[in-house]
């Protein structure tokens, strides 16, 4: 098998596949590229498979971006033994424009081989384009395909549960469908939505969300549920700061392809076998103090805070609340901290309890309340 990158076999990675023209490429493009949706239509074919990082938050991830004209399961032309071991999870691409026929019976084939190789592996289907169908049709070309799927998979006899997800370049289904897909291979996942449900409950934040700052991706969020509304305008916020950022803000030409909150201090990362310059300390997690607020016009609050160079803490919070704003202040800190913790004990490799009782001891440091000296 050809790649227009060098792939890192050893990387955990993203399968993204489906038949030509279903629009795996335009995906790739938008989210992990921030190539605009209408600039899709002019891309070529996919010839070769295109490895390529995703997010380098909590881990380095890979998309690789499979051709739809070749049979990949076909002995000598994929090597499956190897790309479906180390791959995390299966994008599976289906167009909802046209007949998806062929692309279920791929789809199961899929299935089938990719479980006997790796149990353990995420299935997940993007029913795509249905930008241009109905309320009423979208709901339907759902049931018709999970119904299919859950068919076959139980005539198969093995125990999978792929997930469903309607999805368009033209809106926000698409990464916050990226969202939920890279969540599920995070494991610190349970840690940062603990800690982001104490944040929020100690604070009086109604919805706090962690991105990706580069992708819009947020990789937690906090206990209360989710809803699409406020999770579009907390990602639309990051665009418009870095728009902002763009047109007044000032930063060293190495950082053009890394779009930050502005004011803030650019600190690049040193190698581990190289001492700091100017002070800064040589670590994976940088320092800066990027932050932002927005009134809306409905009396919610949209508040922003950089936790390190590669991730953005937003939440929504009530007007009123804001009059809490040190206390808000003094518990992200105490957030910010366990963050730090979390890349530490993750680089470092050490055991799962050192995890919890960091969290737990910075868990116990947010506080409801500041006395006053």
């Amino acid at each position: 098998m050809e790649f227009e990158s060098n792939p890192d076999s050893n990387t955990p990675h993203l399968l993204l596949l489906g038949l030509r023209r279903s629009g795996k490429s335009s995906i790739q493009k938008v989210v992990f590229a921030k190539m605009p949706p209408n600039d899709t239509l002019y891309l070529g074919t996919t010839t070769k498979t295109d490895a390529r990082p995703a997010i380098k938050s909590f881990i380095d991830l890979q998309i690789w971006d499979c051709p739809g004209q070749i049979d990949y399961l076909e002995e000598g032309v994929f090597d499956a033994q190897n790309i479906f071991a180390n791959a995390g999870a299966i994008v599976y691409v289906i167009d909802a424009q046209d007949d998806f026929t062929d692309s279920l019976i791929r789809l199961q084939s899929t299935i089938e081989h990719a479980y006997k190789i790796n149990p353990e592996i995420n299935f997940e289907i993007l029913i795509h384009k249905v930008d241009g169908l109905s309320d009423d049709n979208k709901q339907g070309t759902l049931d018709m395909i999970s119904q299919q799927v859950s068919e076959e998979i139980a005539e198969m006899g093995i125990p999978v549960e792929p997930s469903y997800y309607l999805t368009s370049i033209y809106d926000h289904s698409v990464f916050e469908a990226f969202s939920k897909i890279i969540q599920k291979l995070l494991p610190q996942l349970g840690t940062l939505e603990n800690l982001l449900t104490a944040f929020a409950e100690k604070s009086g934040i109604e919805k706090a969300y962690l991105f990706d700052t580069l992708t819009k991706i947020y990789i937690a969020t906090d206990a209360s549920p989710v809803d699409m509304q406020s999770y579009e305008i907390c990602s639309d916020m990051i665009d418009v700061i870095i728009d902002f950022e763009c047109i007044y803000g000032k930063r060293p030409p190495e950082m053009d392809e890394a779009p930050m909150v502005a004011p803030m201090q650019y600190m690049m990362p040193q190698d581990d076998d190289q001492p700091a310059e100017d002070g800064l300390y040589n670590q994976s997690v940088v320092e800066s103090e990027g932050s932002s607020l927005i009134r809306l016009s409905n009396g919610m609050v949209l508040y922003l805070r950089e936790v390190n160079r590669l991730l953005l803490l937003i939440c929504l919070l009530r007007s009123d609340n804001l009059e809490k704003r040190g206390l808000i202040d003094y518990n992200f800190q105490c957030f910010k901290k366990a963050i730090v913790e979390i890349f530490e004990v993750t680089k470092g490799a050490r055991q799962a309890h050192r995890i919890d009782d960091g969290m737990a001891r910075i868990q116990n440091g947010f506080t409801d309340s500041l006395r006053e000296d």
